[in-house]
């Protein structure tokens, strides 16, 4: 949640319009830019879901749009001045087809936030994949990837890549007890290692922020 509370007071600050939260999963990103006082709208694709707008369960003031196509999005164009994608681009079956789609709801000139997308050289990736754990790449879809590639794939959808960096050097899955105690001093040596030159190659994320060019 600290790492998810970073993500959204980076947003706010930009005061980022009408928002996009392209794969909202349970809602909390959702629910933490509505609480930042942000204009968010909540979308998640989900297999065989009936198309429609129905209550997060377990955020249910708000209100989630829910599709069972993997790839168009049910809004016109130039619905939103930004739109964001946390831990979600890796996950798709068609990137190319989803930027294309992202470009088409965003206002010329509108910003899309990459956040939590795998890095390539990951040792924390590694080292799960070493285990026999769970990692991005394991499921034939999934995809990661290095700066230059990430950057790669914005920009041939017709996006200018504005920032780029590795982030998160540290497992962030602490819950319970552990969590209330040591919570916040590993989320300040996981962003400050992350600004470490050479170290943060084998990060666990890369974040993007991109402007979608007027065509």
């Amino acid at each position: 949640m600290l790492e998810y509370e970073a993500i959204v007071a980076r947003i706010a600050r930009d005061r980022p319009g009408r928002l996009l939260d392209w794969g909202a999963g349970f809602g909390q990103v959702s629910a933490l830019l509505y609480r930042s006082g942000v204009d968010v709208t909540a979308f998640d694709y989900q297999p065989d879901v009936e198309d429609g707008i129905q209550p997060l369960a377990r955020y249910p003031d708000l209100q989630v749009h829910l599709s069972g196509d993997p790839r168009t999005l049910p809004f016109a164009d130039a619905s939103f001045d930004s739109v964001l994608s946390c831990g979600v681009l890796e996950h798709v079956l068609d990137p190319d087809a989803s930027l294309e789609e992202i470009r088409r709801v965003l206002r010329p000139d509108g910003t899309l936030y990459v956040f939590k997308l795998p890095n390539r050289w990951s040792y924390l990736e590694r080292i799960a994949r070493m285990a026999g754990l769970y990692y991005h790449g394991a499921e034939p879809h999934e995809r990661v990837y290095g700066k230059r590639d990430a950057r790669e794939l914005l920009e041939r959808h017709g996006f200018q890549v504005t920032e780029l960096r590795r982030a998160n050097m540290l497992p962030l899955t602490l819950s319970g007890r552990a969590a209330a105690r040591l919570g916040r001093p590993i989320w300040a040596l996981n962003r400050a290692l992350a600004r470490v030159p050479g170290l943060n190659l084998i990060a666990t994320n890369i974040e993007l922020v991109a402007t979608s060019r007027s065509s």
